[in-house]
């Protein structure tokens, strides 16, 4: 028996049925137009040029100052139990005194720095030994040895005062926050790949500073903000600059580097430049064939065009002495020695006035770039200055020392009689005599050297200058009482003028 429904129903259930599937229809066609309209606009802005990006392009080299160097110190640790975890509170006390008595994994230190209030001091003791500890700083503070530090008696080895664990940094500064360092010798024996002290966007300014570290970073690193350093020994053993000054500003006075395969790494921002005054920087004097490139001082070129001033310093054995890759640098009233090259300019400018550069090759060699180089004194070397042709020298009153540009030419004066003469260069002329030992003392003296002269010394000049005899065509001296002075170019053999 078939089932029969009405009319009237059946026809409410078409339209019902009717109008559903045209909803449906609608909404689909809807979702693929949006769907496409998504899929277009994801296109077209993957493939549209970012104009931005191309007229102000990232300089090679530059990171965002927002970006840790090598790694968050607190993820490649975890299993550190000490500064990071867990996060700090705001401390309630002036001034905190701990003495951790070297004990590892106390936490003693950490805690030390959580209990200081921002803008407060903490003060480290070490009776008991050397605190162990990661100090990640991430309010104002001020940190202060008890016991005291005197930089001119780093060779009597003084003891630590905070040592950091192995592996870990002995303190991180967090963004905007400055510290003030005092009478303070950190340790970092067994680094590996973390620095001493790292600064990303902070101040940190010390006096009467030591450290002793052993690793594959430098023992500083300020990334962006401010590095102020003042009557600081830093001894390091690694093959990375000691100091590295990432886009911050860098001011060093009184500062000693030694060990350390590279001295200071400076790029330089735009603001206020940095200055490097009374500062020695004394490297290994590993050959040029031997990891990477040695150098004293590394300048090198940052988003912005930086500026960096060395005054009064010392830069002796690296292969070069000063490397500036794009940026403005002044050397004044500095030595340089025991390099191969004395100053490499391979793009920016360079100023070196009243300096001294004691170098087996080259004594500046400049690549691009503009470079003055007015009253100094260059020893050793075997070309003054070279340059190609994209660089411009401008040179005035400097003197040479050298046994291989400074050989005299002889001229017939008559009669076989020849005196000895120089040839100028461009911007430089010859120095007679030896080389002074106080200068020495102050260059390759510092490395524990042997006064070795550099100066060529004319057999008999001396005598032949107070007007006695004179030279044959090989450069022979020989000795006359009379005639003197012009006379013995003018008269006959002992008989003076006529």
């Amino acid at each position: 028996m078939m089932t029969r429904f009405p009319l009237g129903r059946f026809s409410s259930l078409l339209c019902g049925g009717a109008a559903i599937a045209a909803s449906a229809f609608i909404l689909n066609l809807a979702d693929g137009s949006e769907a496409k309209a998504q899929t277009a606009a994801k296109v077209e802005s993957q493939t549209r040029p970012n104009f931005g990006v191309l007229l102000d392009p990232p300089s090679r080299g530059s990171r965002s100052r927002g970006q840790h160097r090598r790694y968050d110190y607190g993820r490649h640790r975890p299993d550190w139990g000490g500064p990071a975890y867990p996060p700090f509170r705001q401390g309630t006390e002036e001034v905190v005194l701990v003495d951790c008595g070297g004990n590892p994994g106390t936490g003693a230190v950490e805690d030390a720095v959580r209990r200081v209030r921002p803008g407060g001091t903490l003060i480290i003791r070490t009776r008991a030994g050397a605190c162990v500890g990661w100090l990640n700083i991430d309010k104002p503070m001020t940190i202060i040895g008890e016991g005291g530090f005197n930089p001119r008696d780093w060779n009597r080895s003084p003891e630590p005062t905070l040592q950091a664990p192995d592996g870990l940094p002995c303190m991180t500064v967090a963004q905007g926050v400055r510290v003030e360092i005092r009478d303070m010798v950190f340790a970092s024996p067994r680094a590996g790949d973390a620095a001493c002290i790292v600064g990303y966007g902070a101040e940190i300014v010390m006096n009467r500073v030591g450290f002793r570290h052993a690793g594959d970073e430098a023992a500083i690193y300020a990334d962006g903000g401010l590095l102020d350093m003042r009557d600081t020994v830093i001894e390091a053993e690694t093959i990375a600059p000691a100091v590295v000054a990432d886009g911050a500003v860098l001011n060093a006075w009184e500062v000693v580097v030694k060990g350390s395969q590279s001295g200071m790494e400076v790029i330089p921002g735009a603001g206020q430049a940095s200055r490097i005054a009374s500062t020695t920087l004394m490297g290994t004097g590993a050959p040029n064939a031997f990891g990477p490139r040695s150098i004293g001082l590394i300048v090198r070129s940052g988003r912005d065009y930086g500026r960096v001033e060395v005054e009064n310093s010392n830069i002796v054995g690296f292969i070069e002495g000063v490397s500036i890759e794009g940026a403005s640098v002044e050397v004044t009233n500095s030595r340089i020695g025991r390099s191969d090259k004395g100053v490499v300019l391979y793009n920016g400018e360079l100023r070196l006035t009243d300096s001294r550069i004691r170098a087996g090759t080259v004594g500046v060699a400049a690549a691009a770039g503009n470079a003055v180089l007015n009253n100094n004194t260059f020893a050793g070397v075997q070309q003054v200055f070279w340059q190609e042709d994209r660089a411009n020298i401008q040179a005035r009153g400097n003197r040479v020392y050298s046994h291989h540009v400074c050989r005299p030419y002889f001229r017939d004066r008559g009669r076989g009689r020849h005196e000895p003469y120089w040839r100028p260069g461009d911007g430089w002329e010859c120095a007679n005599g030896s080389y002074p030992r106080n200068w020495w003392a102050s260059e390759d003296g510092l490395l524990g050297l042997e006064y070795y002269d550099d100066g060529y010394s004319l057999d008999g000049w001396d005598r032949f200058r107070d007007g006695y005899g004179w030279y044959d065509r090989d450069g022979r001296y020989i000795y006359s009482e009379r005639p003197r002075g012009e006379d013995r170019w003018r008269g006959g053999w002992g008989w003076g003028s006529r």
